[in-house]
């Protein structure tokens, strides 16, 4: 077998104060996925991306990407991370906020210039490269959260929430180009409140809740194991504790 993209195994983080986001949690992506992670607020999946991210220290399990321990360098240049929130630096252009991405990758600066010039032909950005994230609109600083992310060209790319506030026809085009990027082999980890955006896109999803990984199937596998007729019914049940069917009890 290959090795797998992400491999999350007995997963636990407390926080000060003895709040434990996440219980014991494995998980494993095949490499070239596309994935979803479906929960409510509080479920732990932002706690997971930023695990995966080291941008916090786990209490204790292990974390491979692509097979080499998240803590590594290998492991942190295999990874792009589109954020929920907006974290531009205000005193950046969106060409900068690119070329000083791909600078803390370890980009030459040419190379980083050149990268950043077909990130911003790819997301519609070129008229906007001297304009600064302020001034920005809602939808074109998710054009750039995106844009950044990728531009160390990462092997498995995480999206959270990629697509929150923005409008119907900036969302379809996100989709078409998100889809483009799997196909190109990339793998994908996306998070979503959108369950058709999660239907749309993702070859496979899991259902987290509570630190814990409740379930994890197709949609249409999903739909047959909770004798649900749409994949929003599934989410109710799931959260409502509501077992797979055949699952032990």
């Amino acid at each position: 077998m290959s090795t797998p993209a992400l491999d999350v195994r007995r997963l636990v983080k407390t926080y000060d104060g003895g709040f434990t986001a996440l219980h014991g949690l494995d998980l494993q992506v095949p490499a070239g996925a596309f994935f979803g992670l479906l929960g409510p607020n509080g479920a732990g999946k932002t706690t997971l991306i930023s695990a995966v991210c080291n941008l916090i220290r786990v209490s204790s399990g292990e974390i491979d990407v692509f097979g080499a321990p998240h803590t590594s360098m290998e492991a942190r240049a295999a990874v792009g991370l589109a954020e929920q929130d907006v974290n531009l630096d205000r005193f950046l252009d969106v060409e900068e906020t690119l070329v000083y991405h791909g600078g803390y990758f370890g980009m030459a600066r040419s190379d980083a210039r050149r990268r950043a010039a077909e990130m911003m032909d790819v997301f519609d950005l070129r008229a906007k490269a001297k304009v600064r994230a302020p001034a920005l609109s809602g939808g074109m600083r998710r054009r750039l959260l995106l844009a950044r992310a990728l531009m160390h060209e990462p092997r498995l790319v995480i999206l959270d929430e990629p697509t929150a506030g923005v409008d119907f026809e900036l969302r379809l085009e996100l989709w078409d180009y998100i889809r483009r990027l799997h196909q190109q082999g990339t793998t994908i980890l996306l998070t979503t409140h959108y369950l058709e955006e999660a239907e749309e896109l993702c070859e496979e999803i899991a259902l987290i809740r509570g630190g814990e990984l409740l379930a994890r199937d197709s949609a249409d596998g999903l739909r047959a194991a909770y004798d649900a007729r749409t994949l929003a019914d599934v989410y109710v049940k799931a959260m409502a504790g509501e077992q797979p069917v055949g699952a032990a009890s």
